[in-house]
């Protein structure tokens, strides 16, 4: 028996993902988007409900940019592209590891950007536990 990959991400998997990472706070925006931000800045961004249900969004660093945009399934997000976001347009081409690790890196990126005294406040950096066979 293969073991296959889980794709895709749902909002409740993206919320226990960011739930326990340090100073992370999640609402809802815009009446259908699911915002995570850390000390006030956002770092992704789900949209619940309508034509983009399940869409994800999240920044990434400026040099990956281009290289993710390109990929099918990718697309600079609306509004958000100059600040160097993407926007998964379909999750389910993804592994749910991969889409997990753009969430981290956006996490990451974004809590760097705070005051050092803020960032230090904050504690250590989250890690994602991959299960291997």
């Amino acid at each position: 028996m293969t073991h296959q990959a889980k794709h895709g991400l749902s909002a409740a998997q993206l919320e226990a993902l960011c739930a326990h990472w340090p100073g992370v706070t999640c609402d809802i925006k815009w009446g259908a988007a699911k915002v995570f931000s850390v000390g006030g800045k956002m770092f992704a961004l789900m949209r619940l409900g309508g034509s983009e249900n399940g869409r994800l969004s999240c920044k990434v660093a400026d040099e990956r940019f281009l290289e993710l945009t390109d990929q099918p399934g990718i697309i600079p997000a609306p509004y958000l592209a100059r600040a160097h976001w993407i926007s998964v347009v379909e999750p389910q081409r993804f592994a749910t590891t991969e889409l997990q690790a753009f969430i981290l890196d956006a996490y990451t990126l974004v809590r760097a950007k705070l005051t050092k005294k803020r960032q230090a406040a904050l504690g250590p950096l989250p890690v994602i536990e991959v299960k291997r066979k």
